[in-house]
C-alpha cells in the first residue's frame, strides 16, 4: 500500500495516512502466475488505530442518510449525476471493515520476523519466476522510467504476493463505511470522492473497482488519490487499468511513482556493512549524511569487506541497533520510503530486489531475543524520556526520529552505547 509516514506525531502532512509502525498483517493467498510460482504470502505493514470513537454509521439508517450526503457532496464537486447514481447503487456498508480499522495490536512484529517472512525463500523463489515471466513488459518499464526491474518486482511481491492477492472488497463499500465512520471520515471522503473520479473517467466500473478493506487497489496497491496522481497507461488501451490479471499498468504505475520522487537508476538503495570497533554510534541514523569515502575512512566496509559503492552520500542504518544488522542507505532508500515510509518496508524492498536479482542474504545476525515494546510501553518511554529532559516530540507511541534521538542523548547519558534502539533494556532502565 503506498505510504506510511515515520513520525513521532501524526500531525506531518501526506498524501496519505502514514504510522512509523511494523504491525504486519499476512495473508494467505494462492498463485494465478503460470510456471514455478507456489504459495506465497501477501505482506504489507499496517496501520494502528489509537483511539476508539464511537461508531456514526452503525445503523443502516444513519448509513442510508450519509450516503446521501455523500452523493451531493460528489455531484456538487463535480461528479455527475450519472456517474454518482451507478456508482452508489447498492453500496453496502460493511461492519467488518469498521471492526478491522478499529483493530489495534497491543504488540508489533520486529523487523527481523518482518524480514523473515517478507524476504522467505518462497518469496524470493516466486519473485524471480514473477520476474522471468513479465521479463518483457518489465524491461519496456525499465527503458521508460528508469527504474530497476527487480525493484518494481519487489514492491509487488511485498503489496500482493506478486498478483495473487490484491484484495476482493468492492471500494465503493469498503470507503463509503469508512467515510461515514467518524474516526477518519475526512481522510476516507478524499479517496472516495477520488475514487468516484476514477469511476467518471471510464477506467473501471464501480462493481470491479476492488482492493483491500482500507482502499488500495490493484497489484502494487494504489490509493485512489495516489492513482489520480500517478497511475499511468502503459499499454495505451486508454484505460489506468491496475485491477485486472494484467499487470502491466500496475508494474509502470509504480515505477512511475519511484521516478516522480527522485529515483536514481543504477544508484543501490543500501547495502548490509560492517562498522569498525570503536565506531561512534551517535553518527548513525537518517539525519548524518556523508560521502561513502568519508565512512570508509572511519573504517566502515560492505560486509564481504568490500569498498562502499561511491553513488553520493550515504547514511549507516541500524534497525536494531548495535547488536542487530547495520546498513549504509542512499537516497534510492528514502524514494522507497515514498512508498511506505517504515524502515523494515523499505529494506525489505531494497532486501528482496537484491534476492531476485541473484544477491546473498544478509550475514549479520539480530538480537532475536528481544521482544518488541506494546504500545503502551513506548508510550510510558516517551513520557519518562520527557521526565528526564530528553525531547520525543510528544507523547503518541510512534517511534519516529525525535524518540530514537531522545533515546540516543539518553543512553549516552549513562554511558550505553548510544545507538538510538528503542528497546525494553531502555525502558526498564528508564524505570
Amino acid at each position: 500500500m503506498i505510504v506510511f509516514l515515520k513520525v513521532d506525531s501524526l500531525s506531518g502532512s501526506a498524501h496519505m495516512f502514514r504510522f512509523f509502525v511494523v504491525s504486519v498483517g499476512i495473508l494467505l493467498a494462492g498463485s494465478s502466475l503460470a510456471g514455478p510460482i507456489v504459495l506465497d504470502k501477501s505482506l504489507r505493514p499496517m496501520a494502528r488505530s489509537e483511539t476508539r470513537p464511537t461508531l456514526v454509521a452503525a445503523t443502516p439508517s444513519r448509513f442510508k442518510s450519509c450516503v446521501a450526503g455523500l452523493k451531493r457532496r460528489a455531484i456538487k464537486s463535480g461528479i455527475s449525476s450519472r456517474t454518482a447514481d451507478r456508482a452508489f447503487r447498492g453500496v453496502q456498508f460493511l461492519p467488518d471493515v469498521i471492526a478491522k480499522d478499529r483493530k489495534q495490536s497491543e504488540f508489533t512484529k520486529q523487523i527481523w520476523e518482518y524480514l523473515d517472512t517478507a524476504v522467505s525463500a518462497t518469496r524470493v523463489k516466486n519473485g524471480r519466476a514473477a520476474l522471468r515471466k513479465q521479463s518483457r513488459v518489465l524491461a519496456q518499464i525499465e527503458r521508460k522510467y528508469g527504474v530497476e526491474a527487480e525493484v518494481v518486482t519487489a514492491i509487488w511481491g511485498l503489496e500482493s504476493a506478486y498478483g495473487t492477492f490484491r484484495g476482493s472488497t468492492p471500494l465503493m463499500d469498503s470507503l463509503t463505511t469508512l467515510a461515514c465512520d467518524s474516526r477518519r471520515s475526512k481522510f476516507f471522503t478524499s479517496q472516495l470522492m477520488a475514487a468516484l473520479k476514477i469511476i467518471q473517467a471510464g477506467d473501471v466500473a464501480p462493481r470491479k473497482m476492488t482492493g483491500s478493506w482500507a482502499g488500495a487497489m490493484g497489484h502494487t496497491q494504489f490509493i485512489p488519490t495516489s492513482y489520480l496522481g500517478y497511475a499511468v497507461d502503459f499499454t495505451g488501451d486508454g484505460k489506468r487499468d491496475i485491477w485486472s490479471d494484467n499487470p502491466t499498468d500496475a508494474l509502470a504505475s509504480t515505477a512511475a511513482y519511484l521516478k516522480r520522487f527522485g529515483w536514481t537508476y543504477g544508484q543501490p538503495w543500501g547495502a548490509e556493512v560492517r562498522l569498525p570497533k570503536g565506531f561512534n554510534y551517535g553518527l548513525a541514523g537518517e539525519r548524518v549524511k556523508k560521502q561513502p569515502s568519508e565512512w570508509q575512512a572511519m573504517g566502515v566496509r560492505l560486509i564481504d569487506g568490500g569498498a562502499l559503492p561511491n553513488k553520493g552520500k550515504a547514511s549507516i542504518l541500524l534497525p536494531a541497533g548495535a547488536r542487530g544488522t547495520a546498513f549504509v542507505i542512499y537516497n534510492n532508500f528514502h524514494v522507497i520510503e515514498r512508498y511506505n515510509l517504515a524502515d523494515a518496508y523499505v529494506i525489505a524492498v531494497g532486501h528482496l530486489s537484491d534476492r531476485i536479482d541473484g544477491g546473498p542474504d544478509l550475514k549479520a545476525g539480530w538480537p532475536r531475543g528481544d521482544r518488541p515494546l506494546s504500545f503502551s510501553e513506548k508510550k510510558e518511554m516517551q513520557k519518562r524520556l520527557i521526565r528526564k529532559g530528553f525531547n520525543t516530540g510528544g507523547v503518541d507511541g510512534i517511534i519516529g526520529p525525535n524518540t530514537i534521538q531522545a533515546v540516543r542523548e539518553y543512553q549516552a547519558s549513562i554511558g550505553w552505547v548510544p545507538d538510538g534502539y528503542v528497546s525494553l533494556e531502555v525502558l526498564k532502565k528508564l524505570r
